[in-house]
């Protein structure tokens, strides 16, 4: 790679360290150096919502980041949301999902999450309004997004899970 810089990223509480040209995105590095794969890319265009990830508590569309844009944030992905030793290893986010059939080709299933997750944290019990808004963001080609919806609700209608590091 000519022009490739070193860069170090806090993904999932792990500190990461490698070199990418600085065009290179967010998303491709996610996926092709650090191998985190559940970011998907879709539209490429952040219209879609698929490669939304957190960057500093905050969902940002990683197609629309480059990668050295990222130095010394703190990121999340759909990866680093399952607590250890949750229901087979899920997130009760996850578990809302599966348990109401919010899924169905999985595709826009990441970015979903992503959102719900920063929703969930700023505003814990959310009318069904506040949650169609604040997931207006996200794309999904199969279901009709009730699905989605009574999950984000579910989940928000559970305590609280111990924070998890």
């Amino acid at each position: 790679m000519t022009g490739a810089v070193d860069i170090t990223l806090l993904v999932n509480g792990k500190t990461y360290t490698g070199r990418a040209e600085p065009r290179v995105t967010l998303a491709d590095f996610l996926r092709d150096e650090l191998r985190l794969t559940g970011t998907h890319l879709g539209c490429e265009h952040g219209a879609c919502g698929a490669c939304t990830v957190l960057m500093d508590g905050r969902t940002v569309r990683s197609c629309l980041l480059f990668a050295v844009q990222a130095q010394g944030h703190d990121l999340a992905t759909v990866e680093g949301l399952a607590p250890a030793g949750g229901a087979e290893g899920l997130h009760p986010l996850q578990e809302a999902f599966h348990r109401m059939h919010a899924l169905q080709c999985g595709f826009c299933t990441p970015g979903f999450l992503m959102s719900a997750y920063e929703l969930l944290q700023s505003n814990p019990r959310p009318t069904e309004e506040e949650v169609r808004t604040w997931l207006s963001g996200n794309l999904c080609r199969c279901t009709g997004y009730q699905n989605i919806v009574e999950a984000v609700l579910a989940a928000a209608a559970e305590p609280e899970p111990e924070a998890h590091q």
